[in-house]
């Protein structure tokens, strides 16, 4: 039965409501999400066009510098509003995506706080959703539970800080319409958990506190500040009750910085270095420029050139605002057959976090349980005993815009690079198709960050005269073909299940990456055959 509540008018639902989804998409709830969707979809889609057109440009040659129309503000003495109490210490993040038996370990992890994900480590069809808005509802009420394969699981006493990241702004939510059109997936999974949520986080000593994720400007920015402002008028909550913290994962962001916490500066929590959203859109971004072209994916480190000045950058700007600056994701993860591995692997985890901490960050994302104890020693260690270290200015730090495109290395790219992009695309497509957005590949906890750089960078090489192995040969669209049979079959060798998603996987892979076209993100196609 498709409708079994009745629904705001004007809203349609083309879904199944099952058992308990009534619970989240309630007639009050329902009509909040529609109000929100009247008031601002245009303006959403003003941006998207906003998109597309700063692309064409980008595409035509221009370089993005920092904006001369905000230049007061870069150069302003003002702050973002303090911090409520339990977003002062977040030395460690744990995320995952909104899965019952992810949401109770993560919260139960000894991170300060867990980023629980309805966007780039969860599979959004409507099932995901709505039961991860549930899985919420019964978290922030400490009712959850879970009996699984003979084990139980509970919240302990002391648990992470609750942060809910909702889709960007490019997703819609194609199950739900209001007059025939879509909403936005990033309103949807704000709406649903701030009506359900907000007053009994309030009444528990915390508060509605979110994750933004795709931001390319301080004008997108402006649009989450006017939907909080409304938002909290709309369920009666004080303004200001919302906090949301900025992930910079487009280049584009990292020049408006400033801005993006000034337009939040009543709601901001800080910003956050999205490593690896933040490659794949510099190769978005300059896919078409004959004289850029990155190394193997491997290479691509936060110590390369680009990377570093961005990291740093991230950093000054937060800590001269008074805002926390929180570190990226180490996408390594235990291994458990294999004590060389896994030692190297804890060794990698520690680095980035002991640099980071030096570096002057607040706090940085694992995203494994297991990770904790290690991320938490190495900030420890700097840290002491105090909360966070705003305190650290960087005024040394001066980064220009040519330090955020020095894109080095250019080189090596080998075989074995070209393959793993293919067999991590293909491996990590199957998987969401099946309805996991958050899959351990070669020793690493891929989402679909991760498998973006996969694609974009294979697309890349075909087309940049750059584009060349380090034997000499140039990558090619006949070539990617052959090593896509091959790796296909090492996945479906590995994983064993469900294989046709995975063949489906591979036609996809092929599409994306030898087209003429260059498809801005892999979720839009993928979202229409789920």
């Amino acid at each position: 039965m498709l409708h079994p509540i009745p629904l705001p008018a004007g809203m349609a639902i083309s879904a199944e409501i099952q058992p308990g989804f009534e619970s989240i998409l309630t007639p009050e709830a329902l009509a909040f999400v529609a109000s929100l969707h009247r008031q601002f979809e245009a303006r959403r889609q003003e941006l998207l066009a906003a998109r597309v057109e700063r692309t064409r440009r980008l595409d035509a040659g221009e370089r993005p510098d920092f904006l001369a129309s905000t230049k007061s503000i870069r150069e302003g003495d003002w702050k973002v509003a303090p911090l409520p109490a339990d977003l002062q210490c977040r030395r460690v993040e744990i995320t995952g995506p909104v899965e019952r038996k992810m949401i109770i370990n993560a919260l139960n992890s000894g991170a300060d706080s867990y980023m629980t994900d309805f966007e780039d480590s969860n599979a959004p069809n409507w099932s995901n959703q709505i039961t991860g808005q549930i899985n919420l509802k019964e978290a922030v009420r400490r009712t959850i539970s879970l009996e699984q394969n003979g084990k139980s699981y509970k919240l302990n006493d002391k648990i992470a800080t609750l942060i809910v990241r909702p889709r960007g702004w490019h997703l819609d939510e194609k199950h739900v319409t209001v007059e025939g059109q879509r909403v936005s997936g990033g309103i949807f999974d704000f709406a649903l958990y701030l009506f359900h949520n907000a007053k009994e986080l309030i009444a528990r000593g915390s508060g509605p506190y979110f994750y933004l994720p795709k931001m390319e400007s301080h004008l997108e920015a402006r649009l989450w500040n006017d939907i909080f402002i409304a938002a909290q008028e709309g369920v009666g909550i004080p303004r200001g009750t919302i906090r949301a913290t900025v992930l910079v994962e487009v280049i584009l962001a990292a020049f408006e910085m400033d801005e993006i916490l000034y337009e939040l500066r009543e709601h901001s929590s800080g910003l956050n270095a999205g490593r690896w959203d933040y490659i794949f859109s510099a190769i978005k971004k300059f896919k078409n420029d004959p004289d850029f072209c990155l190394a193997d994916r491997s290479q691509i480190t936060m110590t390369v050139p680009f990377m570093r000045a961005y990291a740093l950058e991230l950093l000054k700007t937060c800590h001269k605002r008074n805002a926390p600056a929180i570190g990226g994701m180490a996408a390594l993860i235990p291994i458990k057959n294999d004590p060389a591995a896994n030692d190297k692997a804890m060794g990698g985890v520690r680095s980035d976090k002991a640099r980071d901490a030096t570096d002057g960050y607040d706090g940085g994302w694992v995203a494994h349980p297991g990770l904790v104890p290690i991320a938490m020693e190495e900030f420890v260690k700097v840290l002491g005993d105090k909360p966070n270290q705003i305190g650290k200015q960087r005024p040394d730090v001066q980064v220009a815009a040519s330090d955020l495109m020095d894109f080095r290395p250019e080189a090596p790219i080998t075989e074995a690079g070209l393959r793993n992009n293919v067999n991590v695309g293909i491996h990590y497509l199957g998987a969401w198709l099946a309805g996991n957005g958050c899959v351990p590949i070669h020793n690493l906890m891929e989402d679909a960050a991760t498998a973006e750089i996969s694609r974009s960078q294979v697309w890349q090489w075909i087309r940049s005269p750059k584009g060349k192995l380090d034997d000499g040969r140039k990558v090619t669209a006949p070539m990617v073909r052959e090593i896509i049979i091959d790796e296909l079959e090492k996945v479906k060798a590995s994983v064993g299940t469900d294989l046709k998603s995975y063949e489906r996987a591979a036609k996809i892979f092929e599409e994306m990456s030898t087209s003429e076209r260059f498809t801005d993100f892999l979720t839009l196609p993928l979202y229409e055959e789920i």
